[in-house]
Protein backbone atom coordinates (compact mmCIF):
# COMPACT_ATOMS: atom_id res chain seq x y z
CA UNK A 1 0.00 0.00 0.00
CA UNK A 2 1.14 3.48 -1.27
CA UNK A 3 0.68 6.71 0.77
CA UNK A 4 0.78 9.99 -1.38
CA UNK A 5 1.49 12.67 0.88
CA UNK A 6 1.12 16.28 -1.09
CA UNK A 7 3.88 18.99 0.06
CA UNK A 8 2.00 21.77 2.29
CA UNK A 9 2.37 24.93 0.04
CA UNK A 10 2.66 27.78 2.70
CA UNK A 11 2.59 30.82 0.41
CA UNK A 12 -1.86 30.02 -0.38
CA UNK A 13 -3.43 33.61 -1.02
CA UNK A 14 -5.91 34.22 1.46
CA UNK A 15 -8.49 36.07 0.37
CA UNK A 16 -8.83 39.51 0.41
CA UNK A 17 -11.23 41.30 3.48
CA UNK A 18 -14.21 42.54 2.93
CA UNK A 19 -14.26 46.23 2.48
CA UNK A 20 -17.47 48.08 4.05
CA UNK A 21 -20.26 48.52 1.39
CA UNK A 22 -23.47 50.22 1.89
CA UNK A 23 -26.77 48.33 0.58
CA UNK A 24 -27.47 49.70 -3.28
CA UNK A 25 -30.60 51.65 -3.63
CA UNK A 26 -33.63 49.13 -4.29
CA UNK A 27 -36.92 50.37 -5.67
CA UNK A 28 -40.34 47.89 -4.45
CA UNK A 29 -43.26 48.16 -7.14
CA UNK A 30 -45.80 47.63 -3.98
CA UNK A 31 -46.99 51.46 -4.58
CA UNK A 32 -47.31 51.13 -8.31
CA UNK A 33 -49.26 46.99 -7.74
CA UNK A 34 -51.67 48.88 -5.41
CA UNK A 35 -52.80 51.16 -8.31
CA UNK A 36 -52.91 48.57 -10.30
CA UNK A 37 -54.94 46.56 -7.86
CA UNK A 38 -57.36 49.72 -7.47
CA UNK A 39 -57.94 50.61 -10.69
CA UNK A 40 -58.84 46.74 -11.41
CA UNK A 41 -60.93 46.36 -8.53
CA UNK A 42 -62.69 49.92 -9.91
CA UNK A 43 -63.20 48.24 -12.70
CA UNK A 44 -64.82 44.93 -12.15
CA UNK A 45 -67.02 46.90 -9.86
CA UNK A 46 -68.06 49.50 -12.63
CA UNK A 47 -68.87 46.43 -14.90
CA UNK A 48 -70.64 44.60 -12.11
CA UNK A 49 -73.13 47.70 -11.38
CA UNK A 50 -73.27 48.27 -15.30
CA UNK A 51 -74.35 44.13 -16.02
CA UNK A 52 -76.55 45.13 -12.78
CA UNK A 53 -78.55 47.83 -14.31
CA UNK A 54 -78.80 46.16 -17.95
CA UNK A 55 -80.52 43.46 -16.29
CA UNK A 56 -82.77 45.61 -14.41
CA UNK A 57 -83.45 47.11 -17.45
CA UNK A 58 -83.90 43.94 -19.50
CA UNK A 59 -86.36 42.78 -16.63
CA UNK A 60 -88.52 46.18 -16.59
CA UNK A 61 -88.63 46.02 -20.29
CA UNK A 62 -89.79 42.34 -20.16
CA UNK A 63 -92.72 42.82 -17.55
CA UNK A 64 -93.58 45.45 -19.68
CA UNK A 65 -94.39 43.34 -23.03
CA UNK A 66 -95.79 41.15 -20.97
CA UNK A 67 -98.55 43.28 -19.58
CA UNK A 68 -98.88 44.55 -22.95
CA UNK A 69 -99.54 41.24 -24.40
CA UNK A 70 -102.04 40.39 -20.90
CA UNK A 71 -104.13 44.04 -21.92
CA UNK A 72 -104.03 42.78 -25.67
CA UNK A 73 -105.58 39.29 -24.82
CA UNK A 74 -108.33 41.02 -22.67
CA UNK A 75 -108.84 42.87 -25.13
CA UNK A 76 -109.74 40.51 -28.27
CA UNK A 77 -111.40 38.00 -25.69
CA UNK A 78 -114.58 38.35 -26.19
CA UNK A 79 -117.37 36.93 -23.81
CA UNK A 80 -119.41 34.45 -25.21
CA UNK A 81 -122.77 33.65 -23.03
CA UNK A 82 -124.63 30.52 -23.46
CA UNK A 83 -128.31 30.99 -24.30
CA UNK A 84 -130.78 31.05 -21.76
CA UNK A 85 -133.43 27.48 -21.97
CA UNK A 86 -136.97 28.17 -22.58
CA UNK A 87 -139.03 27.46 -19.81
CA UNK A 88 -142.42 28.09 -21.24
CA UNK A 89 -142.19 25.14 -22.99
CA UNK A 90 -142.02 21.22 -21.51
CA UNK A 91 -138.09 19.90 -21.53
CA UNK A 92 -137.31 16.89 -24.76
CA UNK A 93 -134.38 15.53 -24.90
CA UNK A 94 -133.42 14.77 -28.23
CA UNK A 95 -131.18 11.86 -29.23
CA UNK A 96 -127.80 13.23 -30.92
CA UNK A 97 -126.98 10.42 -32.69
CA UNK A 98 -129.62 8.87 -35.37
CA UNK A 99 -129.03 5.62 -34.71
CA UNK A 100 -131.69 3.08 -36.04
CA UNK A 101 -131.65 0.55 -33.27
CA UNK A 102 -134.73 0.66 -30.73
CA UNK A 103 -133.96 2.16 -27.31
CA UNK A 104 -132.84 -0.68 -24.87
CA UNK A 105 -136.53 -1.68 -22.89
CA UNK A 106 -135.30 -2.51 -19.09
CA UNK A 107 -135.72 -5.72 -17.03
CA UNK A 108 -136.53 -6.39 -13.62
CA UNK A 109 -133.83 -8.50 -11.87
CA UNK A 110 -134.83 -11.72 -10.75
CA UNK A 111 -132.31 -12.11 -7.62
CA UNK A 112 -134.68 -14.51 -6.36
CA UNK A 113 -133.95 -17.62 -8.71
CA UNK A 114 -129.94 -18.04 -8.27
CA UNK A 115 -130.10 -21.27 -7.81
CA UNK A 116 -131.40 -22.25 -11.01
CA UNK A 117 -128.98 -20.33 -12.96
CA UNK A 118 -125.30 -21.14 -13.98
CA UNK A 119 -123.43 -18.50 -13.41
CA UNK A 120 -121.13 -19.16 -16.91
CA UNK A 121 -124.19 -19.08 -18.95
CA UNK A 122 -124.86 -15.18 -17.22
CA UNK A 123 -121.04 -13.58 -17.98
CA UNK A 124 -120.38 -16.04 -20.72
CA UNK A 125 -116.96 -15.88 -19.29
CA UNK A 126 -114.69 -19.00 -19.67
CA UNK A 127 -112.54 -18.25 -16.97
CA UNK A 128 -115.84 -17.73 -14.65
CA UNK A 129 -116.57 -21.35 -13.79
CA UNK A 130 -118.64 -21.17 -10.52
CA UNK A 131 -121.81 -23.48 -11.25
CA UNK A 132 -124.23 -23.91 -8.33
CA UNK A 133 -126.42 -27.17 -9.46
CA UNK A 134 -125.24 -28.50 -12.77
CA UNK A 135 -122.29 -28.62 -14.70
CA UNK A 136 -122.21 -28.29 -18.53
CA UNK A 137 -121.00 -31.37 -20.74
Amino acid sequence: MHVIVFPINQNVAKAPAKENKKPLAFKLHSGERAVKRAMFNYSVATNYYITKLQKKQEEKLQKMIEEEEIRMLRKEMVPKAQLMPFFDRPFLPQRLCRSSRPLTMPKEPSFGNVNSTCWTCVFNNQYYLYHIHHVHA
